[in-house]
């Protein structure tokens, strides 16, 4: 399963991160959020340490509290329902692409149809598939000893960016086209 991380929403979902945006207008990089992020990820395999050190520092360093699905927010009850209704209370979502994970990029279509603004991270342009990458995505290199903090700076960026201007971090088809 993976993971859908919500920036300023109810709860995580599995493989992923995402955080909710400060509805009161006060600024999520001064004042710590109570909003919890949303992430999409395997919850396993290579990346499954990644939430801890890596993908929670990042959403905390955005001034958002993270909150992880598979650990945290699933109970009985209707997996899909808990996925739909995580996605659809995030105000802003983190999809980790590496791996190429079905669930991870189901999610992401999801948001993606709920209009909500996603930033993508991979380890490899390879595992960023061709519709997707007109879109911006954080690569990293798992080989650069600095790679883990210049991740948790690049993607707090961007998680800040993606809740200031969420218009750019939409996915949006022209339906005039």
């Amino acid at each position: 399963m993976g993971t859908l991380d919500d920036v300023g929403g109810d709860a995580d979902l599995a493989a992923g991160a995402h955080d909710h945006v400060d509805r009161d207008g006060r600024n999520p990089a001064n004042t710590r959020s109570t909003a919890q992020p949303r992430r999409v990820s395997p919850f396993s395999g290579s990346l499954g340490g990644y939430y801890e050190s890596i993908y929670k520092p990042a959403i905390e360093q955005a001034g958002l509290q993270p909150l992880r699905a598979d650990a945290e927010i699933f109970a009985t009850g209707k997996i899909m329902d808990q996925i739909w209704r995580g996605i659809r209370s995030a105000q802003v979502l983190v999809a980790e692409l590496t791996t190429k994970n079905p669930n991870v990029f189901y999610e992401l279509g999801l948001a993606h149809a709920l209009e909500k603004p996603v930033v993508l991270v991979s380890s490899n342009q390879e595992d960023v598939p061709f519709d997707l990458r007109h879109i911006r995505v954080i690569l990293y290199d798992q080989t650069d000893p600095f790679c883990g903090q210049k991740l948790i700076d690049k993607l707090a960026d961007n998680l800040r960016s993606a809740l200031s201007d969420p218009e750019e971090a939409i996915f949006r088809v022209d339906e005039a086209a």
